[in-house]
Parts: structure tokens; C-alpha cells; sequence
């Protein structure tokens, strides 16, 4: 009789000598997802069929690979709600859900009605969605939003087609680099977020990252391709005192906030660090217009 911790522990080693970092949680991830149990329930169960150690052995085979856990389990988790991955869309990491946190933050908002003043709707966008991970947080936490989901390759767009049906995200095929195209798809937005592909393309990866697509990753020499495209039309769809936030590569933080700085229509530019201390992404609040200096989005909550 094999039992499923006794499996947990053995796959746990396998995924250690292969250099997996999370060995134990995805041995037990691995096998929960066989056995269709959560994982804190492993502990309960005393016995695993034949047919099923055979199918953990195979899922454990091509983590040890370096297969990412999500492309074999086929979904992963973000800002607590389960989305579906796989090859063709980058998988949503959870240093990612910083950004969803400060914009929640920001609009001092934790799933109340919120809205612009005279009531009209709040408009934000992701950029580069790919599964729709911010997207689908942030209309979450802000359920009286219009939120729209812009992403270009195909394959990423099945993904966040699926992911966002039955919710209230708009999707829309586009390239975040194109003015003329988010003038008509973006329109005048109060919030604007984006996780856009931002690693040097000399730079080392882990063997994970590589199963992601490339085009999701990596952005030219310095990083910034994607961002420094995106600064600009940003800054035309968002109204006075609408909000920014953009992920980046652990070495341009500074890039980015030159990159803002020298468009010269954001302020409160500031850079942020996730929670291992690491450059993570920067937030900005676009100026002019009526707004003031002073004013930012506070303003726009809805008057009770």
C-alpha cells in the first residue's frame, strides 16, 4: 500500500536533485492535482491507486524537466482566483498582485461602489494582459468598473478569452506600441496597468521562464522596448489625475521613472520593491487638466 505522503515525500526528493527550488510544495501540487484533492487533504488519503502513482510519476517526470507547474497542471492562481495557462501565455507570477494591491489602495477601495464624480463609470485597462491575471483582480476589487483586457498574440488571447468569459473584462486584440490603435481601443481611462514583456534579451532566465513565450519576456537590448512605446500612449488615454503602474525588470527601475520624468506629463513618480526587497514596478498619476497638482483619483470616488 503506497500512501499519498509517502508519494509527497519521494517526489518532493526527485524535484530537489533536479534543481526545482519549490521541490515540496510541487511534489504536493503535483499530486493533488492527480489525485483531485486539495493539498492539505494528501495527509488523508491512505492509499493511491497504480494508475494513479503512474500519472504522478509522469507529471513529476516533466516538472523535473523544469516544465513549469502550471503549464502541466494547466492553471495557476492570482489575487486568489484560479485562471487557466499553458504554452503560448505567459503565466502570471505572484509579485505581480503587488500592483493590484496599490491600485486598490490607492483608490482607498476594498469592493465598495466606486465610480467617477457624476456617477459615470470607471474606465482602466491592462495592457499586455495575457491571461488577464490584472484584468480579471482588479474588476474584482472594483466591481463597479469598465475594465478592458489589450493583448496582441493569438495564442495568449485563447487564454484570456476563456479566463474572462462570464466576467465583466472586455477583451480587445491589440498592440500596446501602436498609438493610433489604443487611441480607438483605449479611449479616456482612469486606470491603466500593465505586466508588458521587459527582460534584456542577453539575460540569463531560469529554465522555467524559458517555457514561457518569448515575446512576452523579452524586450530588446535594454529591456525597455515595450515601456518606452508605451509611455506616450499611456499618457494621451489617461484623464488628469488617472493612475499608472507598470511591472519591470529588476535593473530598470530607473529607466522607467527617467522614461515617465521625460514624457513630463506624470507625476508622483515613485518605485517600488516587492516583498523580497527586489525593484519590482513603478506607479505614477498623470498631471494636468483640471486635476491640479495636488488632486489624483481620490477625487473621483463615487459621493455617497
Amino acid at each position: 500500500m503506497t500512501t499519498a505522503d509517502t508519494l509527497r515525500r519521494d517526489g518532493a526528493r526527485t524535484l530537489h536533485d533536479a534543481g526545482v527550488f519549490s521541490a515540496s510544495h510541487d511534489a504536493a501540487a503535483l499530486l493533488a492535482y492527480v489525485l483531485d484533492v486539495e493539498p492539505g487533504r494528501l495527509l488523508l488519503v491512505d492509499e493511491v491507486s497504480d494508475d494513479d502513482i503512474v500519472r504522478f510519476e509522469a507529471a513529476l517526470a516533466r516538472r523535473a524537466a523544469r516544465e513549469p507547474l502550471q503549464h502541466i497542471t494547466g492553471r495557476a492562481w492570482f489575487d486568489g482566483r484560479e485562471l487557466a495557462v499553458g504554452p503560448g501565455v505567459f503565466v502570471p507570477r505572484p509579485e505581480t498582485e503587488l500592483i493590484v494591491e496599490w491600485v486598490s489602495t490607492r483608490l482607498g477601495q476594498r469592493g465598495g461602489e466606486l465610480g467617477r464624480r457624476g456617477g459615470a463609470t470607471l474606465r482602466v485597462a491592462d495592457l499586455c494582459s495575457g491571461s488577464g491575471a490584472l484584468a480579471l483582480a482588479l474588476v474584482g476589487r472594483l466591481p463597479n468598473a469598465e475594465v478592458i483586457a489589450v493583448e496582441k498574440s493569438a495564442a495568449a488571447l485563447a487564454y484570456l478569452r476563456r479566463n474572462a468569459a462570464g466576467s465583466d473584462v472586455l477583451v480587445a486584440p491589440g498592440d500596446v506600441t501602436d498609438p493610433t490603435a489604443m487611441a480607438e481601443v483605449l479611449g479616456t481611462c482612469d486606470v491603466i496597468v500593465s505586466n508588458p514583456p521587459y527582460v534584456p534579451v542577453a539575460s540569463p532566465v531560469s529554465a522555467e521562464v524559458r517555457h514561457d513565450p518569448a515575446e512576452a519576456v523579452f524586450s530588446g537590448a535594454t529591456g525597455m522596448d515595450v515601456i518606452d512605446a508605451m509611455t506616450p500612449i499611456v499618457a494621451d488615454a489617461l484623464t488628469p489625475g488617472g493612475l499608472f503602474a507598470v511591472e519591470h525588470d529588476d535593473e530598470t527601475a530607473s529607466a522607467v521613472v527617467d522614461a515617465l520624468t521625460i514624457d513630463g506629463r506624470f507625476r508622483d513618480i515613485v518605485a517600488h520593491a516587492d516583498l523580497a526587497g527586489r525593484p519590482r514596478f513603478v506607479t505614477a498619476v498623470r498631471s494636468g487638466g483640471d486635476a491640479g497638482a495636488g488632486a489624483d483619483l481620490d477625487r473621483a470616488r463615487m459621493e455617497q
